[in-house]
């Protein structure tokens, strides 16, 4: 009776254990990182990739950039989000900075830099670095287009089903003239269906 009551304590035990909260202790890294990652139904890498890489293809093929005579300089400003998710806007435009200079066709302003930089001015100024390696005001080359740009999302679920809509739209403005000199659009939708979660 004692070895039987030890038993079903044993089972019991081990069965709350199983029903408890799991945690993530043992990872690898993906080799792959282009891998499609859906793992879940909200904007991932994988749609981030997907959409700048076909949009910086497009942008470096516009006349603008293509045709220009030396390297366009270019200053990312800000990408507006209109879903309905939190998303790291930033990465997004950082990407974009990213596939663009490495394809050699633009070159680039920080517009988040300026600050850093003018405050680089007054301590130069100081009196504390030699006049030969002093950087002044007035030397900064300006930016020959602005890019900006918006994500916007439409979710659907009937059912067991749902779908997810993405639109990343970038434009390409020219600061002397205030004219949108290039913009597209890459759109992406996602479909899911729901299942049933069990212990």
């Amino acid at each position: 009776m004692k070895h039987l009551l030890l038993v079903t304590g044993l089972i019991f035990a081990m069965g709350l254990t199983a029903c408890g909260p799991r945690q993530f202790v043992k990872g690898n890294y993906d080799e792959n990182v282009q891998d499609p990652n859906l793992l879940t139904d909200k904007w991932s890498e994988s749609d981030m990739q997907k959409a700048v890489k076909d949009l910086v293809a497009s942008a470096v093929a516009h006349p603008s950039i293509a045709a220009a005579k030396r390297p366009p300089i270019v200053m990312v400003t800000r990408l507006q989000n209109k879903t309905s998710e939190i998303i790291d806007t930033q990465s997004i435009t950082d990407m974009f900075t990213v596939e663009l200079m490495q394809s050699g066709k633009v070159t680039f302003v920080d517009k988040s830099a300026r600050e850093d930089i003018a405050e680089e001015y007054d301590y130069q100024n100081s009196g504390m670095v030699s006049r030969e390696t002093q950087k002044g005001k007035g030397g900064q080359v300006g930016a020959d287009f602005v890019m900006n740009g918006r994500l916007d999302s439409i979710v659907q679920e009937a059912g067991k089903d749902k779908t997810i809509f993405y639109k990343l739209t970038m434009n390409l403005t020219n600061l002397k003239t205030g004219l949108i000199q290039w913009t597209n659009h890459k759109q992406m939708r996602k479909v899911f269906k729901k299942k049933r979660v069990g212990l």
